[in-house]
């Protein structure tokens, strides 16, 4: 995985963790989700980054990302892996993907769960 940009293992300095609940494409506006999944993991990697500004943390300091992808396909991974890529940087966190049936609401394709040392 490390030529992926991706860790087996990921080690935290010791200090906090915070550990941020599944994101998915909902926009502070109110408007609807895209419908693809590629546009979906750019909103949720958008609502991540918005959480590691607030914690004063960067791609660096994320420690795992659980990504959720309904009906999931290796082609569907990596359409969300672009949008993860800029998010994380240059930062090596752990990651497993997860194929589900259904999420939260049948609009939502993908949603992304993160760790984060805490700076």
């Amino acid at each position: 995985m490390a030529s992926g940009g991706y860790s087996q293992i990921s080690i935290a300095e010791p200090g906090r963790l915070a550990f941020l609940s599944g994101q998915v494409a909902w926009l502070p506006s109110g408007e609807e989700a895209p419908k693809d999944v590629a546009g979906q993991g750019k909103i949720a990697a958008a609502n991540l980054a918005a959480a590691l500004k607030e914690l004063g943390a960067s791609g660096q300091d994320i420690v795992m990302l659980r990504v959720y992808v309904v009906d999931a396909t290796t082609e569907k991974f990596q359409q969300v892996q672009t949008s993860l890529d800029e998010l994380k940087g240059t930062g090596m966190p752990s990651i497993t993907t997860i194929g589900v049936q259904a999420l939260y609401s049948p609009d939502i394709l993908v949603e992304i769960e993160m760790v984060v040392r805490v700076p």
